[in-house]
C-alpha cells in the first residue's frame, strides 16, 4: 500500500510529531507509516484523511497484486 503521507504533511506545514499529536498517535508511528512499515488502523487512517480534509483513497492508495 503506497501512501501520501510525507507529501501531505509538507503542504500543510506539519512535522511529524504535530501530526502525530493531533490524531493521538506517537512520532514513530508517522515514520513507520510513511515508510511503508507500518499498515495503519482504519481509525488511525480516517483521523489522518480528517486532518488533511480529504478522502482516505487520497492519503492511501491499494495497489493489488496483478502477477
Amino acid at each position: 500500500m503506497r501512501n501520501r503521507l510525507k507529501e501531505l504533511r509538507a503542504r500543510d506545514g506539519y512535522n511529524q510529531t504535530q501530526l502525530a499529536q493531533k490524531i493521538g498517535v506517537s512520532r514513530q508511528t508517522i515514520s513507520l507509516i510513511e515508510r511503508k512499515e507500518l499498515v495503519p488502523s482504519v481509525v488511525t487512517a480516517m483521523k489522518i484523511a480528517r486532518v488533511f480534509n480529504v478522502p482516505v483513497e487520497s492519503v492511501f492508495i491499494f495497489e493489488e497484486d496483478l502477477e
